[in-house]
């Protein structure tokens, strides 16, 4: 049967209807990079940041030349569409080992600043592959106790690395909503913070950013993205801000229902913010949190809590 026409009106909600999730762009580990280098600019820990953006360029490097896909088959990702599962799920991948020719390609381009640094590359590289795979099933259950913090961030950006170019390598409409909630509908990690977008028809509305494949999708505002409680939301920024608190770039949205908060991101007060930058230089928030009592659930791949 021929499919039906649409009527004027459902052609104009239908443009007007913001999508669902977006894909990052292709240059993501470049801009992170970038952001990175700025942030570190008279930053506290600005030898971090700036080690972090050496690792995002390699990051870049490698999604630029992937040595290997983790792209499901046509079979496989059509059964994910059946069954209203990720894409790329983190769960089953994770364990197939497809990802670390991802973790090789970056070692060979990392440069190590310090003894320390080269001390952790050597011991990934000398690491076998079921070691490697349990150190990466464990930081991606957030079971930080399992592994050397220092290993986290190389781990990490080997990982990212692996999923951004399996996302942008789906085919179109293979990311849907699959009621995953604050978990990503792409490979099913938990999102690492929110960003408010500021123009056109998406102006208002948070999409949260993927800790793993950074995949973004729509989440409504005012609702907790641990607990979805709405009560007694507040909302806290670094007391050190230039901004009042009502226009700080990045603010914690705290829910005394389950103890928990969560970073958003501002468009509109810094147009230029990114997620993962944006979270690692604003750690002295976290940090007032964990002071004022609330817990830390959203991941940052490239950081070890408490480390």
């Amino acid at each position: 049967m021929a499919d039906r026409l649409m009527e004027p009106e459902q052609i104009s909600a239908s443009a007007s209807t913001p999508p669902y999730s977006e894909r990052p762009p292709a240059r993501l580990f470049a801009l992170r990079a970038e952001r990175l280098e700025k942030l570190a600019t008279n930053h506290p820990m600005g030898d971090y940041l700036r080690l972090l953006a050496g690792l995002c360029q390699a990051q870049q490097q490698v999604m630029d030349d992937p040595p290997a896909s983790l792209l499901p088959t046509p079979e496989r990702l059509a059964q994910a569409r059946t069954h209203k599962m990720p894409p790329l799920a983190v769960d089953s991948l994770v364990r197939e080992d497809g990802w670390q020719p991802f973790l090789d390609a970056l070692l060979e381009r990392i440069e190590a600043p310090n003894d320390a640094v080269a001390k952790v590359l050597d011991s990934l590289r000398q690491a076998d592959a079921a070691q490697r795979r349990n150190w990466a099933v464990s930081l991606l259950d957030g079971d930080y106790s399992a592994l050397d913090a220092a290993v986290v961030p190389f781990l990490g950006a080997a990982l990212q690395a692996a999923w951004s170019q399996a996302l942008l390598a789906l085919p179109e409409g293979s990311v849907t909503d699959i009621g995953s909630g604050a978990h990503c509908p792409c490979c099913g990690s938990p999102a690492m913070t929110g960003v408010i977008r500021h123009r056109g028809k998406q102006q208002g509305l948070r999409y949260l950013v993927c800790s793993l494949c950074a995949c973004e999708w729509h989440f409504v505002r005012v609702k907790c993205v641990h607990c979805d409680s709405s009560k007694d939301l507040h909302y806290a920024s670094l007391e050190s801000d230039r901004h009042a608190p009502d226009k700080a770039p990045i603010r914690a949205e705290c829910c005394p229902g389950c103890q928990s908060y969560f970073k958003l991101l501002y468009l509109d007060s810094d147009p230029d913010a990114e997620g993962l930058s944006a979270d690692l230089a604003s750690l002295a928030l976290d940090l007032r949190m964990d002071l004022e009592g609330y817990q830390r659930q959203a991941p940052n791949l490239l950081l070890a809590p408490g480390g």
